[in-house]
This record gives structure tokens, C-alpha cells and sequence, in this order.
């Protein structure tokens, strides 16, 4: 299952979740300023991450640029700590499943999150009457009865 962690002041968050509703994808959505993240959570991001804490802190936030923080001098338990006090710190959305991650909103890369039996038909999604759209619809059809 697809997970995205967003705000709801976020439009990067916004075009990600219309994207897989788009996509018939079924997501869980979690906010992270109304759902407090945890140390769980932060380990299943940080496992598909390739530079770790780098890849998802937001070095242009307020809290980073207030409290000029020095993220290589940290342990990891406050970093943890940090991110639990302030997830205004976290770049978003991250979209994350069992062994993808992406960082922020990107029109080609969010295609990762497409089943694969349905990436290998994907060709145009702009039409109507393409075997991609029609998997689509077979998708959606399955996910429902599945209810």
C-alpha cells in the first residue's frame, strides 16, 4: 500500500493524491501536522531513502534556518526527536510504499507507483480508448469488489 505524507497547505501534496486517484492507486494519507509521526514511520521512510535524513529535511525551512541547525553533528535520536516536534521540517509529499520512495511531486517519477503489469502498458493516458485505460478501469472494478 501506497503511503503519502502530506499537509494540506501543500499543492505538490494536492497534485500527488489526484494523481493516484487518477491512477485508480489505492493510498492511505497521512497529515503530518494532524497525525503525530513516529519513530516508526520516520524508519520506514528513511529505509528506501539513498542519503538518509539529507533526502527528506527541508534545509529552507523555518525551523532549520531559525534554530541554524547542523544536521551531521546530530544523533540520530534527536534527529528523530526533531522531526517528530517539527514536521514542518520534512520535505513533502513523500510518497513511499514497501521499497519506493519519492520525494516532492514529479509528473514521470510518481509513475514508480503504477503496478507493474499496468506500467507495461502505459503509453499515452491522455486517451480514451488505450489498453492502459481500459487496465485502469479493471483495476478500479477489481479494488471495489475487493471492499
Amino acid at each position: 500500500m501506497v503511503t503519502i505524507y502530506t499537509t494540506s497547505s501543500c499543492s505538490s501534496c494536492r497534485k500527488a493524491i489526484a494523481w493516484m486517484k487518477e491512477h485508480n492507486i489505492p493510498f492511505k494519507e497521512k497529515n503530518i501536522f494532524t497525525e503525530r509521526l513516529t519513530i516508526k514511520d520516520l524508519r520506514k521512510i528513511l529505509k528506501n531513502t539513498e542519503n538518509g535524513y539529507d533526502d527528506i529535511i527541508s534545509t529552507r525551512s523555518k525551523v532549520f534556518t531559525e534554530n541554524d541547525l547542523d544536521l551531521d553533528s546530530m544523533k540520530t535520536s534527536e534527529l528523530e526527536q526533531l522531526i517528530i516536534d517539527n514536521p514542518s521540517i520534512l520535505r513533502r509529499p513523500i510518497i513511499i510504499d514497501d521499497n519506493k520512495i519519492q520525494i516532492g511531486y514529479n509528473d514521470d517519477d510518481i509513475r514508480v507507483f503504477i503496478p507493474r503489469e499496468l506500467r507495461n502498458l502505459f503509453s499515452c493516458g491522455d486517451c480514451k480508448d488505450c489498453e492502459y485505460e481500459k487496465a485502469l478501469v479493471t483495476q478500479l472494478h477489481g479494488l471495489k469488489k475487493n471492499k
